[in-house]
């Protein structure tokens, strides 16, 4: 990191406006935090969303082949 970088104000860019955060009052502060912990949270759950379903599509493929060695119910 440059000194230049160091000195930068941290920015919220927010609906396309751009705030400096050390000027916020606390309880903004604390949304912007809330906020931060909620995206995380849902990339998180994306995630695993997406492990279950690779997971999910691994058991039906084990499901088909060994269920090609079942006779199925006559309809």
């Amino acid at each position: 990191m440059t000194d230049s970088a160091a000195q930068q104000p941290p920015v919220l860019t927010f609906e396309g406006k751009r705030y400096d955060l050390n000027t916020l009052p606390d309880d903004l502060k604390e949304l912007v935090r809330g906020m931060q912990v909620a995206d995380a949270q849902l990339r998180m759950h994306e995630d695993t969303l997406k492990v279950l379903a690779v997971g999910r599509q691994s058991m039906a493929m084990q499901l088909n082949e060994r269920l090609k060695t079942i006779t199925p119910l006559a309809d």
